[in-house]
């Protein structure tokens, strides 16, 4: 553990945290725009957050241990890979856990106890919304860690702190064939994990055609506040992945204020600018159906796996 991995760890909760709402506002705001809309603001989000946390938080009756610890158990693991990954700095604040297996596990449970915690409520959306989660995220899982596992193959590593650092010291990987099928690969993966278009629609509560949303439609409350802060954290987490192990640049480097500063604001923009560039894109994207899904799914591993293949040819 170093300074610098600590001080980064440090500020990327910080920043992750506190601007992951705005993300979801930057967002809405851009499709609001696309759209002829006026919009809500780029605040909004914080101002729902606000309000739900002053709710009173309700429990289904039947329900086990497992739908109450379901959201607290999403922001925590979602915090750690937010410590441990290299956004702000290069340096890990815990090098052991900030492997590419760690993490992507750590993302596929968060996953996975909210989709415990739809069928722990016995309803039909519950079980629904579960099992469509599941099938995505059994789909999804495999191409994020093929498609990671590329960009590790030059480096010798799965440390996403090496990945990035040997990234920055050598610029062409960014351009190289291996680099470019992994990094379509991972943006598929994005769009599915996130729930975002064609894959799924946020900004619908439509029985026969919504997944993350079934999940959670008996929380409330305080309960609600910290899926949707978590639900916003990991889409943050995605798009900064995506930003610093293929274009790593700004990240700090050095114990400095002004090295900092730098990782912070390159880090913000990265991903204030990917999201944007979604919201973008979804304007012209209609719901796929679900029976499609999975052979989107099937090519986006499938160029994960072109990802490999040409990284330990072009070696």
């Amino acid at each position: 553990m170093s300074l610098l991995g600590t001080l980064g760890g440090t500020l990327q909760v910080a920043v992750i945290v506190g601007g992951s709402p705005l993300l979801l506002g930057v967002m809405r705001q851009v499709r609001a725009r696309m759209e002829g809309r006026r919009g809500a603001g780029v605040g909004q989000p914080w101002r729902d957050l606000r309000k739900l946390a002053g709710k009173e938080a309700i429990t289904p009756r039947g329900t086990t241990e497992m739908f109450r610890a379901a959201p607290v158990l999403l922001v925590a693991m979602t915090l750690v890979v937010v410590v441990v990954a290299p956004f702000v700095t290069t340096d890990s604040a815990i090098p052991q856990i900030a492997d590419l297996f760690v993490v992507v596990a750590l993302l596929a449970h968060a996953t996975v106890v909210l989709a415990l915690a739809g069928i722990d409520t016995g309803t039909a959306f519950g079980g629904m919304g579960a099992s469509r989660e599941t099938t995505i995220l059994a789909l999804v899982e495999p191409t994020v860690l093929v498609a990671i596992f590329a960009l590790s193959v030059p480096v010798g590593s799965t440390n996403l702190s090496a990945i990035v650092g040997s990234s920055l010291a050598h610029p062409a990987q960014a351009i190289a064939p291996g680099s470019l099928l992994a990094a379509v690969a991972l943006i598929v993966v994005i769009v599915a994990e996130t729930g975002r278009l064609p894959v799924d629609n946020p900004a619908t509560h439509l029985e026969l055609t919504m997944v993350h949303e079934a999940m959670v439609l008996e929380y409330a409350g305080p309960d609600l506040a910290l899926i949707e802060l978590g639900s916003a954290m990991r889409l943050s987490v995605y798009l900064g992945l995506l930003a610093n192990l293929f274009l790593p640049w700004g990240i700090a480097t050095e114990v400095g204020v002004l090295a900092l500063l730098g990782g912070v604001v390159a880090f913000a923009v990265k991903v204030a600018v990917l999201g944007a560039v979604l919201a973008l894109v979804e304007v012209f994207l209609a719901k796929v159906r679900l029976f499609r899904v999975p052979e989107l799914l099937a090519g986006s591993f499938l160029l994960a796996l072109l990802a490999v293949t040409s990284s330990y040819v072009l070696a």
